[in-house]
């Protein structure tokens, strides 16, 4: 299979697909404010394409902030799109769409993947979806719009989880998600108090959570937001640890960018060697995979604006090139398999 990306900073769309003839799948990731329009454009030219499509900032060699950037697969590809909608509500009620769907692309655990784009309730909706593909051992990555809407075919949805899923012709897939925390100090702590609605930690260990993280970190409460930036909390899973990201401070409470529930574990995550880090990524996709066809990734946010920061985004984009055609989209919460996370880098790679 083969990979293209086109973009354009004005946001035009007929500039982005240029150069782009008979592609079998489209991704669409287009700044919130011109999604709707957008999406409406990409359906017009072309009306018979499947494609997905979600609000967000996308990248390749450079990041397209504001504009517009088009992802296609061709040569070689399998694809099947489609939506889960009442993603809010009641996902599964569309979950035969998945399982059909499934059955049309001849789905396998080596040469098959979704990609899933969705508008809010990520947990839940990972849920739903993955109880379909762990049937095949299918693997699945993708994120959270920016402004709650997506779209799968022309079609724009406030509240769904649209997909992708997508069988390699050419050779294997394979995901990976990509940690630049550690655990810091033997800090372990207990949440209760918790909204799993609104995301919100309401105390750690019997005292109001805003007070834990401030004490342990001394940092004032202002401090708090730019200081998850280092600092987030990990969410024991298994032998697995799930970034929680803190949003903002609510009274004494944190609310998060992922569902914290009453007697969940929580650790303390510090900010490792990030180049190092990703460094040792580059070498293990390398090592698994001699020949590289597309790498699709999905970063966080909070990553994105990290590695602006500290001048690093650039450097880290040219570390991923070296991999051969890598592209992705800057999400709200990044999707691996079944686990919805935080501050991290998820990816698929092709053969």
């Amino acid at each position: 299979m083969r990979q293209f990306f086109g973009m354009s900073l004005s946001g035009d769309v007929k500039e982005a697909v240029r150069g782009l003839s008979n592609p079998q799948f489209i991704m669409l990731l287009s700044n919130s404010a011109q999604f709707e329009a957008h999406v409406k454009t990409l359906q017009g030219i072309f009306p018979k394409v499947p494609s997905i499509g979600c609000a967000g900032m996308s990248y390749s060699t450079k990041v397209v902030e504001k504009g517009v950037g088009i992802v296609a697969f061709y040569d070689g590809v399998s694809v099947a799109v489609n939506v889960l909608e009442q993603a809010s509500v009641m996902p599964v009620k569309y979950i035969r769409r998945l399982e059909k769907d499934v059955e049309t692309v001849k789905a396998s655990q080596n040469d098959t993947v979704c990609i899933d784009f969705c508008s809010g309730n990520d947990a839940c909706v990972l849920n739903t979806i993955y109880s379909v593909l762990k049937k095949k051992g299918i693997s699945l990555v993708g994120g959270t719009s920016e402004d709650g809407k997506v779209s799968v075919n022309g079609k724009v949805y406030p509240d769904a989880a649209v997909y992708a899923l997508i069988k390699n012709l050419s050779g294997r897939v394979k995901v990976y998600k990509e940690n630049i925390y550690h655990k810091m100090g033997n800090h372990r702590f207990v949440a209760s108090k918790t909204d799993k609605t609104n995301y919100m930690i309401g105390q750690l260990n019997g005292r109001p959570a805003k007070e834990v993280y401030q004490d342990l970190l001394h940092v004032s409460e202002k401090q708090i937001q730019s200081q998850t930036f280092k600092n987030p909390f990990g969410k024991i899973n298994g032998n697995d640890t799930c970034i929680v990201s803190i949003k903002e401070v609510n009274g004494n409470a944190l609310c998060c960018f992922r569902q914290v529930n009453d007697s969940d574990v929580l650790i303390m995550l510090e900010l490792g060697d990030y180049k190092a880090i990703v460094k040792r990524t580059v070498q293990t996709i390398r090592k698994d995979f001699p020949r590289i066809s597309a790498v699709f990734s999905i970063n966080c946010l909070f990553r994105y604006l990290l590695f602006s920061e500290n001048h690093y985004m650039q450097e880290y984009l040219q570390e991923m090139a070296a991999l051969g055609n890598h592209v992705g989209v800057v999400g709200y919460g990044e999707h691996y398999n079944d686990q919805f996370v935080n501050q991290s880098m998820t990816c698929v790679v092709f053969e």
